[in-house]
């Protein structure tokens, strides 16, 4: 089960990255692992739900463009990815990485070049947000007339 949640975390992070700054990571690391594309990159749309705020009743918000991916090792090992958006290179560049980090000898060193700098820098884009919404919160109250 720690396993699972570990992998979860970092498929969080290599979705929510940008294309180019999981680029320019992947290429300073140099590496040119052998790997079959089992399912090509391709582009589609997925429905995204919401609930309203007091009912808790869903809605349907909109669709929004996903492109996923599927590549295999020489090993066997399976990487996939969904990304946001029509990047089809990120995609098969997220699911290479993803089959990557399930192999013990690589798994450390994009651990720490890869996923550990992108969390860091959307940690920092989610405070940079929160600050930004903070700064515009107003604050509504009401005066009651003292007419004892």
């Amino acid at each position: 089960m720690e396993s699972l949640t570990q992998r979860q975390q970092w498929l969080s992070v290599l979705a929510h990255s940008s294309a180019s700054a999981l680029a320019q990571h992947w290429q300073a690391l140099h590496l040119a692992p052998r790997f079959t594309l089992i399912r090509p990159a391709e582009i589609g749309l997925t429905r995204l739900m919401a609930r309203m705020g007091a009912s808790g009743k869903r809605f349907v918000m909109g669709d929004a463009t996903v492109t996923r991916a599927v590549v295999q090792l020489e090993e066997g090992t399976l990487g996939y990815s969904y990304v946001l958006g029509r990047d089809k290179a990120h995609a098969e560049r997220c699911a290479l990485i993803d089959a990557l980090l399930q192999q013990p000898q690589t798994h450390a060193l994009l651990t720490e070049k890869i996923i550990t700098p992108l969390a860091a820098l959307r940690e920092e884009q989610r405070q940079l947000r929160a600050r930004e919404i903070a700064s515009s919160k107003v604050d509504f109250f009401t005066l009651v007339r003292g007419d004892n």
